[in-house]
């Protein structure tokens, strides 16, 4: 179980983000927040929070790169969501988790599961 952990969401599908919401709940996670813009994305990572984050590569077109470096700064556990191979990683967060869209609610799990207890 996890505590009850607050998890920011990063994802510009609304589909993909009330997916992840359900598998959160069903987890036993709380949701921080879902943010669909990088610039959104920003603002709650600076403001904190949370425990860890889901971070979708890619939002409206726009890189979510400087999400993850202020999450790195933060020290707040990530990880990136990608939809292709498209999504090459900056070689600053090439160590970085990924978790493969479509996702499943045992990846989600194990994902959130294995920055958590890195923490």
């Amino acid at each position: 179980m996890s505590d009850s952990k607050s998890i920011l969401i990063v994802e510009d599908e609304a589909m993909i983000g009330m997916m992840l919401e359900d598998y959160l709940e069903t987890l036993g996670y709380q949701l921080h927040a879902v943010a669909s813009s990088v610039e959104e994305a920003c603002a709650h990572a600076r403001g904190g929070g949370f425990d860890a984050a889901l971070v979708d590569c890619n939002l409206q077109g726009e890189k979510s790169w400087p999400v993850a470096d202020i999450l790195a700064e933060q020290a707040i556990p990530f990880i990136f969501a990608t939809g292709g191979m498209a999504d090459d990683l900056p070689s600053h967060h090439a160590s970085r988790p990924t978790l493969a869209k479509p996702f499943t609610i045992g990846a989600v799990e194990r994902a959130l599961g294995k920055v958590l207890a890195a923490e």
